[in-house]
């Protein structure tokens, strides 16, 4: 076979691939965008890295304390959070554990319906466990303590 033929051979080949190459392309950019719009953060949903650290007002705009932690059951959902009620100078605080259902966002801030004081007379929640262990559980991905980035 000559070049000449060869070459038209080969330019009818990739003549005739490219609509299919198109359209695997096409199909491909169009699942990439559909999975981009729908693997995105939701107006009603709050990252767990925000929410740690961040301060809890009363309705009357009082901080009552910071959430210290996120304490998640055996299926992933969250089963407390907890509030760090802390007295001045950080002297004389407690953990105290309310429901995820009971924060309400307010102007991009964490508001809760209880006072500092109805907070500190609930009762004082441990994260750690020293009767199960629970709480204190070493990483089974990395052998290290969870949260601790190793």
């Amino acid at each position: 076979m000559s070049t000449p033929r060869i070459a038209a051979a080969f330019a009818s080949l990739l003549i005739a691939a490219a609509p299919a190459a198109y359209a695997e392309t096409a199909a491909h950019s169009r699942a990439a965008a559909t999975t981009a719009t729908e693997a995105q953060i939701q107006p009603d949903q709050i990252r767990a890295s925000k929410m740690i650290g961040s301060a809890v007002y009363d309705v009357q705009n009082r901080k009552i304390g910071s959430v210290k932690d996120l304490v998640l059951d055996r299926d992933g959902q969250v089963a407390s959070v907890v509030v760090d009620v802390g007295a001045f100078l950080g002297m004389g605080g407690k953990y105290v554990a309310v429901s995820l259902r009971d924060l309400k966002t307010d102007h991009n801030r964490l508001t809760l319906d209880l006072t500092k004081e109805q907070l500190q007379q609930a009762q004082n929640y441990r994260l750690e466990n020293p009767n199960t262990g629970a709480g204190t559980s070493t990483s089974p991905v990395h052998g290290g303590h969870l949260g601790s980035g190793r």
